[in-house]
């Protein structure tokens, strides 16, 4: 069972050594029917759907002018309308205190913001100079609608022993992401009454949030214009025009401008994180890209095979007909499969976590919709002149026929189908070695370092810490119902793990206690102290504060995490089942990817948890990985091995279809998908380093974790593993036992 070698491998005339009718009639039967549609002449819907597309350019366009303008006119205003919270568990202990707090007592809670005075002379209270700071301070605070109230430094609660350090607290009166934003307000007129000897600092959770935007938005900035020469660059070698590279691009705009102008408009519903548009960014140019060169080779192909002229408008409508059939189907799959793995992120109770996914989900349909409508027009449009502006790296003629890079995929695809088991083996043991580390990965919400040193936040918090301990950053909003406060001040004077306790006020039933904790807010030692005081102090009581709502949160990730990767998984086999008909390869499909995102968060455990790497890339590790990486860029990265696999997978499908040879659709599939496995994966890969120069942890950390995972997916698992599974299961790896057949709807990828 040889395919012919040399040939053309897409071209349906390809003979192979087994035909269908040589086959045993259970196979036979699972890729040969009545629904064949080589033996069918009505064209399928998103066969319809091209040939529509590319007779009306007009229509087509005049439409995607009219919908980016609308979002476009929302789009323009996206960076101020998202918001920088949303960071809690919605059903946590610490969110029910919050609500309590913010209703009944002035909103002394976590979103207060904190103002740290330092008299660099003395003490406060026998300094004019610093007495004046305090009221303009004071006077800057209450000027702001979103602050409910003000409340002055207090002897033995927020003005320090020496009397050199005051804090000034001023409740909110607006919810969480608004309080974000008065913080970001407030701050410059702040930071103007600072002087040499008296310095004033903003700080505080809503601080800390607003410094990290604002750290984030200039690390975006630099990263996309470090990636968009890169990306420009890459694309034109993948494609070898200027005009077939532009069209990822027109695909990436579209989509982003859609995403962005909704986002605004959602933020009318409900708060939308900022880094919703981070990644909605990040995934309208990786998927822009891969759905591009996915249509854009099919349709180059199919122009070659019917030899289509620059005046042939037949040939050029069935060409755009068939890619839009082949390669269309398999980009809608595609992005059901993205779709599917960021819908299962929407079950964690988290507003940040929710907006991010809805997010990106809204640009991966904005970009489905512009490759299945938008692309096909604009082909039909071009014709052969996709070709045109052809970049030639090298003098001499240039050969003809398919590129360098089809050449050496298709003989590494012969190779790996006469040396299976060493090449597979060798790449599953790399895998495994890779994912060894995640046993030992621990998990916990960002310290105060997720923003620069230099940020007020965090200057802020060490003046905090410096003048009333470790825990004062952290300090805990303990809510007793009132006949039980007598009890409880008696079990927190006996806690361990409490430095000190400051009772607070009375009012509609509840009284609202200061717990300062012994350790910083991050520490596994405060959220044991927390766990401790839950379960002593009397039924009925709440804690809540920054620290505790940040526990809450990393205990909701921890607890949802494995329900999510399990939905991943069986969404992603039931997805690649219904496209590919065989359960074996839809199995191992999945089994291979979550491999491989193991394989990424392993080696990300060594760099961001131990530390290594840390002085090349610029960064004070933390000694855990944050809590919500493992969850979200896990379903991301699940997400786009998925997409891959789909391409690789449906192309050899595609083969199989119609010349039932194993080699032919393995070896076929390699030449074909894998240059668009490749392209896509350097473009993807060079974006997400472009992070790991950011400034903040985060966009670090996810930058480098991204693109682990990416590297390995494309070059150790498309690129090996998978075609030797294809390799090793031959004609059972496309089986599909009768019973099944009757159940799942009928995918074909051949034309």
């Amino acid at each position: 069972m040889t395919a012919t070698r040399g040939t053309d491998l897409d071209s349906p005339q390809v003979s192979a050594g087994t035909e269908v009718a040589d086959l045993p009639a259970e196979i036979r039967d699972s890729v040969r029917g009545d629904d064949n549609p080589v033996s069918s002449g009505r064209p399928g819907p998103f066969a319809r759907l091209g040939a529509w597309a590319a007779t009306h350019f007009r229509r087509v366009l005049i439409a995607w002018v009219l919908v980016v303008l609308v979002f476009g006119i929302f789009a323009v205003h996206v960076e101020n309308a998202l918001a920088g919270a949303g960071w809690q568990a919605s059903n946590s202990q610490s969110v029910a205190a919050r609500v309590i707090i913010e209703k009944d007592f002035s909103g002394l809670g976590a979103t207060a913001l904190q103002v740290v005075i330092v008299d660099h002379n003395g003490a406060i209270a026998s300094d004019p100079r610093a007495q004046a700071v305090v009221m303009k301070t004071t006077n800057v605070m209450r000027s702001d609608p979103r602050i409910s109230t003000v409340v002055p430094p207090q002897a033995g609660v927020s003005l320090s022993r020496d009397g050199r350090t005051a804090i000034i607290t001023a409740g909110s009166a607006a919810n969480s992401n608004k309080m974000v934003q008065a913080a970001d307000s407030v701050e410059p007129k702040l930071a103007a009454l600072s002087s040499s000897g008296v310095t004033v600092t903003l700080t505080g959770d809503s601080a800390l949030w607003a410094d990290f935007n604002t750290a984030n938005r200039s690390a975006m900035l630099r990263s996309e214009m470090l990636s968009w020469p890169v990306t420009i660059i890459i694309l034109i070698i993948a494609f070898g025009s200027l005009v077939a590279a532009g069209l990822p691009l027109l695909l990436t705009m579209a989509g982003l401008l859609v995403a962005a102008g909704a986002l605004v408009i959602t933020t009318k519903f409900m708060p939308v994180s900022i880094w919703a548009l981070n990644f909605a960014l990040m995934f309208a140019l990786a998927l822009g890209i891969d759905y591009a060169l996915f249509l854009v080779m099919r349709f180059r192909a199919a122009l070659k095979r019917r030899e289509a002229e620059p005046d042939d408008h037949e040939a050029i409508v069935a060409s755009v007909a068939e890619t839009v059939d082949t390669a269309g189907k398999a980009v809608a799959f595609s992005a059901l499969t993205v779709l599917a793995s960021l819908a299962a992120i929407m079950i964690v109770p988290s507003p940040a976590f929710r907006s991010m996914a809805f997010g990106i989900m809204l640009s991966v349909v904005a970009v489905l919709a512009a490759t299945l409508t938008l692309l096909p027009a604009v082909l039909g449009k071009l014709g052969t002149n996709i070709n045109k502006g052809k970049i030639r790296l090298r003098r001499g003629p240039r050969p003809e026929g398919e590129g360098s890079l089809d050449r050496i995929l298709h003989r590494w695809g012969n190779f790996l189908w006469r040396h299976p088991f060493p090449a597979g083996a060798a790449a599953v043991v790399l895998l495994l070695l890779a994912a060894a580390p995640i046993i030992g990965m621990r998990t916990n919400m960002p310290s105060i370092t997720i923003v620069p040193a230099s940020a007020n936040a965090r200057v802020g918090y060490f003046q905090v810490t410096s003048a009333f301990g470790p825990g004062a950053p952290g300090t805990l909003q303990v809510v007793v119902p009132e006949a039980q406060q007598a009890s409880a001040l008696s079990t927190l004077a006996h806690t361990t793990g409490v430095a000190g306790v400051v009772p607070g006020p009375t009012n509609a039933g509840w009284t609202l206690d200061q717990v300062v904790p012994t350790t910083g807010p991050s520490t596994t030692t405060t959220g044991a102290t927390i766990d401790h005081l839950r379960q002593v102090l009397p039924a009925g009581t709440l804690i809540g504060g920054a620290a505790a709502e940040n526990h809450d949160l990393q205990q909701s990730l921890a607890s949802y995490t494995p329900l999510v990767l399990s939905i991943l998984g069986i969404l992603g086999f039931l997805l690649l089942l219904i496209a590919l008909g065989a359960p074996m390869i839809a199995a191992l499909g999945v089994l291979i990817t979550a491999l491989s995102v193991a394989g990424a968060f392993g080696i990300g455990r060594l760099i961001f948890q131990n530390g290594d790497l840390s002085g090349l890339l610029g960064f004070q590790p933390q000694g855990f990985i944050d809590a919500w990486a493992p969850l979200f860029f896990g379903a991301m990265v699940f997400g786009v091995a998925m997409d891959y696999t789909l391409f690789m997978l449906s192309a050899a499908k595609e083969r199989y279809e119609t010349h039932p040879d194993p080699e032919h659709a393995m070896v076929g599939s390699m030449r074909t998908s894998g240059r668009v496995v490749l392209s896509a994966a350097a473009v993807m890969i060079a974006v997400f380093l472009t992070f790991a120069l950011s400034g903040p942890l985060a966009p670090k950390e996810m930058g480098v974790i991204l693109a682990i995972a990416v590297a390995l997916d494309a070059l150790v698992v498309r690129l090996v593993v998978l075609p030797v599974v294809l390799r090793m299961g031959g004609h059972g790896a496309w089986h599909q036992p009768r019973w099944l057949g009757r159940i799942l709807p009928k995918v074909k990828f051949s034309h």
